[in-house]
């Protein structure tokens, strides 16, 4: 997937405003039961909000960078206090459809 434009983002970030967070990221930090939590609510929407708890070791821009580089095709949108949004379109019959 090419990276996202400025309309793109802005776009997702409308859709996502009024998403509550799905995956927390605790005190270890991204561990690989973050990283599946993720690819799980990845199987069922396609754009998601991720919280990073207070006492995280990561800031959530560090953790938002670090969870969209493991995961394929994963883009990070948005990075917003403690909470981050990412998108991933299906493989097939995307819902989203990107301006």
């Amino acid at each position: 997937m090419d990276s996202l434009n400025s309309k793109q983002r802005a776009f997702l970030r409308s859709e996502a405003h009024h998403l509550k967070p799905v995956v927390n990221i605790g005190k270890e930090g991204v561990t690989q039961s973050a990283r599946q939590a993720v690819l799980d609510a990845f199987n069922t929407r396609e754009l998601l909000k991720v919280k990073v708890l207070e006492y995280a070791p990561l800031s959530a821009k560090e953790a938002g960078s670090e969870v969209a580089g493991l995961i394929e095709g994963a883009e990070l949108v948005q990075v917003i206090g403690r909470n981050f949004v990412l998108y991933r379109p299906f493989p097939e019959n995307p819902k989203i459809v990107l301006p």
